[in-house]
């Protein structure tokens, strides 16, 4: 029996897979982790107090913007990645339009800002650990999308492992929101971004052992 042949009848009364099987299994995959990191940040680091007055602000929501944006664009990259004919990520390009504007915001924030008051807004009161909160976070968030790729067919299994963790971060990081009284945003820019970056490093080095099928 030749290649052609045994092609032809492997894929005989195979049923048609529905267009929408890969983004319901992504997205029940990070609505379960998006869940327990929600629960984590209520019942372990806690809700802001004055995360109603914060709402009522601009800082709240060019923070909430950037990360959830970022979320938004990596979820692109991780539908085109769960399929096995990724050749290129075509809006990949997507991911530079928040970090760009957020470092024109917080330009602009430097040069309202004395330079002698540069280093407390860039640190902050939580720049030590941020980006680790951001990890942690990402974490439920990611096995999710493990999970929902383990029934999909990804072929570049080290992108689609960063792109997962880059999904994960940047989702973990909107959570993140609702405990961080941090407004900055060179701090955001820096520190959640670092956070968002380790995610992203952890999925890629994980890919390849995790995803294989």
């Amino acid at each position: 029996m030749n290649t052609e042949d045994l092609i032809s009848r492997l894929s005989q009364n195979v049923p048609p897979v529905p267009r929408r099987t890969v983004g319901w299994r992504l997205g029940i995959g990070l609505a379960l982790g998006g869940l327990v990191s929600a629960a984590l940040v209520a019942l372990v680091l806690g809700i802001r107090p004055d995360l109603g007055l914060a709402m009522r602000g601009t800082a709240f929501w060019v923070k909430w913007s950037y990360t959830f944006s970022l979320a938004i664009a990596a979820v692109v990259m991780v539908v085109q990645l769960a399929r096995p004919d990724s050749a290129r990520l075509r809006w990949a390009w997507l991911l530079v339009v928040p970090v760009s504007l957020l470092a024109i915001l917080g330009v602009a924030e430097l040069a309202r800002t004395p330079p002698g008051e540069w280093l407390a807004m860039w640190l902050g009161h939580s720049w030590m650990i941020c980006p680790w909160l951001v990890l942690a976070l990402a974490m439920p968030i990611f096995i999710g999308l493990l999970w929902s790729f383990r029934r999909l067919a990804p072929t570049r299994l080290r992108a689609a492992g960063a792109a997962a963790g880059l999904a994960a971060g940047a989702f973990a990081a909107t959570v993140y929101c609702m405990h961080c009284p941090e407004v900055s945003a060179i701090f955001v820019l820096t520190w959640y971004s670092l956070g968002i970056l380790l995610a992203a490093s952890l999925g890629a080095l994980l890919g390849p052992r995790l995803l294989r099928w």
